[in-house]
């Protein structure tokens, strides 16, 4: 394999900005972009320089791609990055996975077969102050990890619900799944990350404040094999949007995260103590594309692949299953 990693991407929301990292990396070529919106095709394609398409399949089966990027509706995530890698490429999705436990089992089997690289997009991986935050945690920094919160307070107007490309697939239960599968997915990837396997979740979800199908509204209490528990809070229904919050607690001290970085970092019997004390891979890559070229052209592992991918869509799904159920759900 060369070093120039030639790339495909469908679905220009998410994926324009993937694009145009695609077109701007060293090691990389952005061959074409696919998308349903013309007008839109038309202009990314001649601000970056490549070729576009209205037909997926088109793109799939150009010679002249080796990876294909899927940023399309939750729900088709794995059954177009299946499709993509019958065609012979590589592939990567959005967050989440899928929003099907099932299709994120048949994607990483048919990954698996073909023998392709196959990855998830979660952006939070990227961050050195995360892996400098897990390097904390696993060193036993805090003492025995007690307790993990994730308060994701946001807010989303009815119109966001109602718009999108195709219209309103934010809304409807077989392309989105909610809060904690759309919004929330990035810091439950977090959460499972830093403290490890989730063994159980008992949940409930509900939809207080929007015309939808999903829900707006979810809250869990998660049990870790490690003996921590988690308490998960997401909603887009908060007016005024108040941001993500991630609190680690330990024995010997906590560690908060939100939208303004590391707000809290206290550890008992210690003066300003300092993540830097955590030394961060100098190669770590930046985004999902070098994180794939590194993966394709240097046979380096990816950040997030298809068996770290489907554990946060196995915790969204065990919270709405508990939901729906009432009874507690096992992972």
């Amino acid at each position: 394999m060369a070093d120039e990693v030639r790339f495909g991407i469908l679905g220009l929301g998410v994926g324009r900005s993937r694009a145009k990292i695609a077109a701007e990396t060293s090691g990389a070529r952005l061959v074409c972009v696919c998308d349903l919106q013309e007008d839109k095709l038309r202009l990314t394609a001649e601000e970056l320089g490549c070729d576009w398409t209205t037909d997926y399949q088109v793109m799939f089966q150009r010679d002249d791609i080796d990876a294909i990027g899927v940023f399309t509706p939750s729900g088709t995530h794995a059954n177009f990055a299946i499709q993509a890698i019958e065609a012979g490429k590589h592939a990567f999705t959005t967050k989440p996975m899928d929003i099907s436990l099932e299709k994120c089992d048949e994607l990483i089997e048919t990954a698996k077969k073909a023998g392709v690289v196959q990855a998830v997009d979660f952006a939070q991986r990227y961050r050195p102050i995360n892996h400098q935050i897990r390097m904390a945690i696993r060193s036993g920094r805090l003492g025995q990890i007690i307790l993990g919160d994730l308060r994701m307070k946001w807010y989303r107007a009815q119109s966001y619900y109602d718009g999108g490309w195709p219209p309103g697939w934010r809304s409807r239960r077989v392309t989105e799944g909610g809060s904690s599968a759309n919004q929330g997915v990035h810091s439950l990837d977090q959460l499972q990350w830093f403290l490890g396997k989730v063994k159980t979740v008992q949940g409930r979800s509900g939809t207080f404040n929007h015309e939808i199908e999903t829900e707006d509204c979810s809250v869990a209490i998660l049990t870790f094999e490690s003996g921590a528990y988690g308490v998960i809070q997401t909603m887009t229904c908060s007016y005024p949007n108040l941001g993500t919050t991630i609190e680690i607690s330990g024995s010997q001290g906590t560690l908060t995260l939100d939208r303004s970085g590391i707000s809290r970092y206290e550890l008992e019997g210690e003066e300003n103590p300092s993540l830097d004390e955590f030394e961060v891979d100098a190669n770590l890559p930046h985004n999902i594309i070098e994180d794939m070229i590194e993966a394709i052209a240097h046979g380096r592992s990816v950040m997030v692949d298809g068996e770290e991918g489907r554990k946060s869509v196995a915790i969204f799904n065990a919270i709405y299953e508990s939901s729906r159920s009432g009874k507690i759900v096992e992972l």
